[in-house]
């Protein structure tokens, strides 16, 4: 890789381990924050999944402007997104405690701007599909594997990062988490407008336009209703496999702050720290141990491994709680419990997208990743709202049981697909850059 495309990298990473400490320092506080605003858990889980839905509706639309105005302008206008959504969130938290229940004459004010707050950062998270381009535009062929996995070892050490900071933040008082992560994002927008040129297009292609972009679009419709309509396919099992456990695994998410309330007394000043604990698990198992596992057990064994370990934490993190015991030691057992999901989701989703992009079709490469990452995005919404549910009204510890099951059908699905082969690492390290699910 030459001189001029690692500095490129370098100021993209930059970008992108800054942009994630900020979007991981808010994550955390949500439930607490809009418990006291008046919200419960299905509403909660409804915050969650607006992200998702903002981020799956808006992403064809950054790709699609990306290719006709840059990619440079592209990433700076997402980041300046995302600060006003970050402000939104400053915003919102300053109503918490003040008694003031509308914004603008409008009821429930502060949760309506929190909801804002997460559709338009979701809007502004919609830019992950420009920064591939811009690592597909200056890295050539044969080292971009390589680039897709420095660019997800950056944005895992700032989801390591920032859930400590907004824990630290929510110490000053409750605003300070949103504004703080506002005026990093502002200031990640400047570092990028000084420091990150505009790529030089490695393959150009036909001038952009229209019809193109159309063709695009109805061709990946075509492709999901063959999905829906032939799921015993192999290539299709393992979009279902990946879909299903992204469902599963952010059901657990929307809902693990309020389970940890509930059982352990967790705060808003104390929550970021298991974000911490597991993310830094994530990025361990990313960065040291997932390439080891595929080349001793091959890509089908590990995702299927990765099922099962997801669904045994599920099951495990359900049953924890205070034990009587010193709280260190209920801690401890908290986080055995718990990395059980970390190192499944290290797992199941790189190894799931490495088999899909080895089973594709050489020239639909690109457009069966579209597909697989428009049912997860699918699922990213779907999942918080029925853990919502369940978690009030069914139960606490109902979510967690529900994906664990859910998990042992993608075990049982995983069981079909036989496998390509071994699976080197370069195809899961290149799967680690086309798939970020967050922690």
């Amino acid at each position: 890789m030459r001189r001029s495309e690692l500095k490129h990298l370098s100021v993209l990473m930059a970008t992108g381990f800054v942009d994630m400490i900020g979007f991981l320092m808010v994550l955390p506080l949500l439930p607490f924050y809009a418990e006291r605003l008046g919200a419960d858990p299905v509403v909660v889980t409804f915050l969650v999944a607006a992200f998702a839905l903002a981020q799956l509706l808006s992403s064809p639309f950054w790709g699609r402007f990306s290719d006709r105005l840059g990619r440079r302008p592209m990433i700076i206008l997402g980041l300046v997104v995302s600060a006003g959504a970050f402000a939104l969130f400053g915003l919102a938290s300053g109503m918490i405690g003040s008694g003031q229940q509308e914004f603008l004459g409008v009821e429930h004010g502060g949760l309506w701007l929190l909801f804002l707050s997460r559709l338009i950062q979701g809007a502004g998270g919609g830019t992950t599909s420009v920064v591939h381009a811009y690592v597909s535009d200056v890295v050539p062929s044969g080292e971009r594997a390589k680039a897709l996995g420095w660019m997800s070892a950056a944005s895992s050490a700032g989801v390591t990062l920032g859930p400590a900071l907004g824990s630290i933040a929510a110490g000053w008082g409750e605003t300070a988490p949103g504004f703080l992560a506002a005026a990093l994002c502002l200031a990640n927008a400047v570092f990028a407008w000084r420091l990150l040129p505009e790529p030089k297009r490695l393959e150009e292609g036909g001038e952009a336009g229209g019809p193109v972009v159309a063709a695009e679009q109805e061709s990946i419709l075509v492709a999901i209703r063959r999905v829906l309509a032939h799921p015993r396919r192999e290539i299709h099992s393992l979009i279902f496999i990946y879909a299903f456990g992204m469902m599963a695994f952010m059901a657990m998410n929307s809902v693990v702050a309020l389970f940890l309330e509930r059982r352990f007394g967790a705060t808003d000043e104390t929550i970021g720290w298991f974000y911490v604990y597991v993310g830094a698990l994530s990025f361990v198992m990313r960065a040291l141990i997932l390439g080891p596992v595929v080349s001793r057990f091959g890509e089908v064994r590990t995702l299927r491994l990765g099922a099962l370990s997801i669904a045994t934490g599920l099951v495990a993190i359900s049953f924890t709680r205070d034990f009587g015991l010193s709280t260190a030691g209920n801690l401890l057992v908290l986080a055995a419990a718990a990395a059980f999901v970390p190192i499944g989701t290290a797992l199941l989703f790189p190894a799931t997208t490495s088999q899909i992009s080895g089973r594709a079709k050489r020239r639909e490469t690109g457009q069966t990743l579209g597909v697989q990452q428009a049912f997860g995005g699918v699922s990213r919404v779907v999942g918080p709202i029925w853990a919502g549910f369940a978690f009030r009204d069914l139960g606490v510890p109902t979510p967690f049981w529900i994906g664990a099951a859910i998990m042992v059908g993608v075990f049982l699905i995983g069981l079909r697909v036989h496998p390509l082969g071994l699976g080197g690492r370069s195809g899961v390290v290149e799967a680690l850059g086309a798939e970020e699910e967050g922690v």
